[in-house]
């Protein structure tokens, strides 16, 4: 398929519209981004989608924003990655502000929370309608599916890293195609997308890259109190360390904000948590909530409000520009690759293990939306996350399925099945 490349306007548009409907963690971004850019608008390719979404899995940081900045480019250069990455995070992070804030006076939100509860619900329904699509052009031969498969066991019950996974698919496929088990043909595709760049070129991003994450911990560390400090240097290495995604830095954030900077409480963490799950946006704007809070509480001669704000502010810098330096980075070599023989049955099976990684994504969703308790069984290497049955959420359950129903088979859109829903949820919080 030629792709129809928008005009920037057009596409800023639809990226403002991908950002106020970006709920559900990586899983429900994803599944949006391939309706709007793959189906619907027709502006990407489906093979190169996902060779997208392939290198993205790999890198530290929130994988569905960095998506987005890598369509953004190929579609109209830097430009279009800045805009495409920062319309994708700014909706949510400024919701996640603003509740941060009335979280900091006021304490928990149960209105806002009750809202959110049918947003999720209908999330849900829009995350297994994309999974099924996305399973049934992707997974193309039984060795793919039975892949898919083994990368979600290995992932949901084994806990097995990411990396590893991506490893061993890609030698499974090479060694797929020797044996006949896989069969791939080397394409073409969006090639006219494809931006070459010289070592010089790679060299500048580096280095201005570089400087506008570091510019501001600098600043900090001459001329702010020690909290900005902290934070700055605190989420700059957490945006380097964060391999798999949100949900992979979230035990080791929680641990260092609570017990060893002593930011907020196991309780608020929770609450903070609750917050990003349930706004648009990457779950990763948890650290937004995280910042508001150490700068609020201790402002160092700062008003709470502004000194929150800044914190804020400073985490979502060093958060994302890091990601943003990422794509702009590899992004151009990764694309060399696209279409390249040698490299496609490899290809093949690491996208048939992001399915099942993905189906990992939407089960852990499913389960925290659908349940109130759940716990962990372990025995031997086995780990699996079980629900408490006596705690189903009915109002949750019933949303998921009328959401499913229309947008299934009624053909209703995303945004009026998540207003239904949120409506729902809110009223229900009155009865």
């Amino acid at each position: 398929m030629t792709p129809s490349i928008p005009t920037f306007a057009e596409a800023l548009k639809v990226w403002l519209k991908i950002g106020l409907l970006s709920f559900g963690g990586p899983a429900g971004q994803i599944a949006l981004m391939h309706r709007t850019l793959v189906d619907e608008k027709r502006w990407i390719g489906e093979g190169r989608f996902l060779h997208a979404l392939n290198f993205c899995m790999l890198l530290p940081g929130p994988e569905a924003q960095q998506l987005a900045t890598y369509m953004g480019w190929l579609m109209h250069g830097w430009r279009g990655g800045i805009a495409a990455g920062a319309l994708f995070v700014l909706p949510g992070a400024a919701v996640v502000l603003a509740l941060a804030a009335l979280y900091a006076y006021f304490g928990a939100l149960p209105l806002a929370m009750a809202v959110f509860v049918g947003v999720k619900a209908a999330v849900l329904a829009i995350v297994i309608e994309a999974l099924l699509r996305i399973a049934r052009r992707a997974l193309k031969a039984p060795f793919l599916w039975a892949l898919a498969g083994a990368s979600f066991v290995a992932i949901f019950a084994l806990n097995v890293r990411f990396p590893v996974i991506v490893v061993g698919a890609a030698l499974f496929g090479l060694a797929a195609t020797r044996f006949g088990w896989l069969k791939v043909v080397a394409e073409a595709e969006d090639g006219a997308l494809i931006r070459p760049r010289t070592a010089a070129q790679t060299a500048g991003i580096l280095i201005g890259g570089l400087a506008l994450w570091f510019l501001p911990v600098a600043v900090c560390a001459v001329a702010a109190p020690p909290v900005f400090t902290d934070i700055s240097l605190f989420f700059s290495k957490l945006a380097v360390v964060t391999f798999g995604g949100a949900y992979a830095v979230l035990a080791y954030m929680a641990q260092a904000a609570v017990e060893g900077y002593q930011w907020l409480s196991a309780g608020e963490m929770l609450d903070g948590l609750g917050l990003a799950e349930t706004t648009p946006g990457p779950l990763i704007l948890v650290t937004e909530f995280v910042g508001f809070l150490a700068a609020f509480r201790d402002p160092g001669g700062l008003s709470p409000l502004f000194a929150g704000t800044l914190g804020a502010l400073l985490t979502l810098w060093v958060t994302f520009v890091p990601s943003f330096l990422w794509i702009f980075l590899g992004a151009p070599y990764v694309e060399r690759l696209y279409g390249n023989r040698a490299l496609k049955a490899a290809l093949a099976a690491i996208t048939a293990a992001v399915v099942g990684v993905i189906l990992n994504l939407a089960a852990w969703f499913a389960l925290h939306v659908l349940f109130a308790d759940l716990r962990e069984w372990t025995w031997g290497p086995l780990r699996l996350l079980l629900p408490d049955m006596t705690t189903l959420q009915p109002l949750a359950a019933a949303l998921a399925l009328v959401a499913a129903y229309l947008l299934l088979r009624r053909g209703w859109g995303m945004a009026a099945t998540l207003a239904l829903a949120a409506a729902v949820g809110g009223a229900a919080y009155f009865i």
